[in-house]
C-alpha cells in the first residue's frame, strides 16, 4: 500500500508521517519510508542524528542504476538513457517488491531501527548549492516516480512517502501513485489553503485525499477546519510532548506516544486499509501511462532523442498477479 503525506511547509507533515512509519512498523508491517521532500528531515524524524541522516545515500544520484535495473529485458526500451521519470514497465521490465532485497535497494535504501522494529529508508538526496541555477528539484524526485511506477504492493506491506511541500507535488504524475494521500494542514487560512489546490488538482484523477488537522489546540480549531474541508477532515492531532522529547532527539519508546495520538495514527491506518479496497491497477496504469505520453510529448523526446511512446506496452497492466522478478 503507497501512502503519501503532504502540506504546506510547516505544516508537521513530516513529524506526522514519521509518527504513521513508527505505528506501522509497531504493528510488525513491513515498511519502506521515503523521504522525497526538499527539505530532508525525516530521517532525524525517525531517530538518526545527524551524521548518520547525511550519509543517506541519494536516488538521485543512482538514478542509472535504477534506470538499468528497472528495465530488464523490456524490447521496448533501447537503453537506460531512454527512460525518464514516467517511464512505465512492460513485458521484461524488473518489478520492486517491498519485502525483497535487489540491487535498487541495496544502492539507496538503508535499515533504521525503531524500538524493537527495523524498517528501510531511501532519501531522493538534498537539493545542494551547486543546482542552484542549473537543476530542478523534480528531476532528484523522479527517482522515486521511476520506481513508483514499477512497484507491486500489498494490502499487508507499506511504502510511505513523505511528499515536497505545498503544490509542488503536481509537476509530475507522482500524486496518483498512492493508495491514500493524507493532507496536513493546521488550523490557519494558510494551512488549509494547499488544500484547495491538491483537491481541485487532484479531482479528475480520483485520488483518495484525507485531511490530518495538526497543532490543533481546541474545539475552535476543529470546527475551523470542518467549515473548510467538510468531511475531508479525518482526525485532528494536538500538541505532544512526546514529539517534542523526539525533536530534541531524546524520544521515548513509541509505545508511550500520548493515547489520543496513537488513537489518531490508528484511525489513519483505518482509512488506509479502506482506500486499498478501492484499487484499480487498470486505472492506475492508464494513468502512469497518461502522464508518460504528456511528459514524452513536452520534453522527454526531445531531450532522449527517442520516441518515447513506443515505450508503452499496450498489453501490459500492472497488478500484484504479476510474476515474480527477474533476477539481476
Amino acid at each position: 500500500m503507497k501512502i503519501a503525506f503532504v502540506g504546506k511547509g510547516g505544516s508537521g507533515k513530516t513529524t506526522l508521517s514519521s509518527l504513521f512509519v513508527r505505528h506501522l512498523a509497531a504493528t510488525g508491517s513491513p515498511v519502506i519510508a521515503v523521504d522525497a521532500d526538499i527539505n530532508q528531515h525525516l530521517g532525524t524524524a525517525l531517530g538518526l542524528d545527524e551524521a548518520e541522516a547525511a550519509a543517506l545515500p541519494a536516488m538521485g544520484a543512482h538514478l542509472p542504476l535504477i534506470k538499468e535495473y528497472l528495465r530488464g529485458t523490456n524490447p521496448r526500451i533501447a537503453s537506460a538513457e531512454t527512460m525518464i521519470k514516467t517511464t512505465p514497465p512492460g513485458e521484461g521490465s524488473r518489478l520492486l517488491r517491498v519485502r525483497e532485497d535487489n540491487p535498487v535497494y541495496d544502492a539507496c535504501a538503508r535499515p533504521v531501527r525503531l524500538d524493537d522494529d527495523e524498517i528501510r529508508l531511501m532519501a531522493t538526496g538534498p537539493f545542494t548549492e551547486t543546482d542552484l541555477g542549473v537543476a530542478c528539484y523534480h528531476s532528484k524526485v523522479g527517482a522515486v516516480e521511476l520506481c513508483l511506477n514499477h512497484l507491486v504492493d500489498g494490502s499487508d506491506e507499506y511504502v510511505v512517502v513523505d511528499m515536497t511541500a505545498g503544490s509542488d507535488s503536481f509537476a509530475s504524475g507522482m500524486f496518483t501513485r498512492f493508495d491514500m494521500t493524507f493532507l496536513v494542514a493546521e488550523p490557519t487560512r494558510k494551512g488549509v489553503s494547499v488544500y484547495r489546490q491538491y483537491k481541485e488538482y487532484a479531482r479528475d484523477f480520483g485520488v483518495a485525499l484525507r485531511v490530518v488537522g495538526n497543532k490543533v489546540q481546541g474545539q475552535d480549531d476543529v470546527d475551523f477546519l470542518r467549515e473548510e474541508v467538510g468531511d475531508d477532515l479525518l482526525v485532528t492531532v494536538g500538541q505532544s510532548d512526546w514529539v517534542r522529547a523526539m525533536e530534541k532527539g531524546r524520544p521515548a519508546r513509541f509505545e508511550l506516544l500520548e493515547s489520543d495520538n496513537r488513537a489518531a495514527l490508528r484511525t489513519l491506518h483505518r482509512a488506509a486499509a479502506d482506500a486499498y479496497a478501492h484499487r484499480d491497477w487498470e486505472r492506475y496504469t492508464r494513468q502512469m501511462v497518461h502522464f508518460h505520453l504528456k511528459n514524452a510529448e513536452s520534453w522527454g523526446n526531445a531531450k532522449t532523442g527517442a520516441d518515447l511512446a513506443a515505450q508503452v506496452d499496450p498489453a501490459f497492466v500492472l497488478g500484484e498477479g504479476i510474476g515474480a522478478v527477474q533476477p539481476a
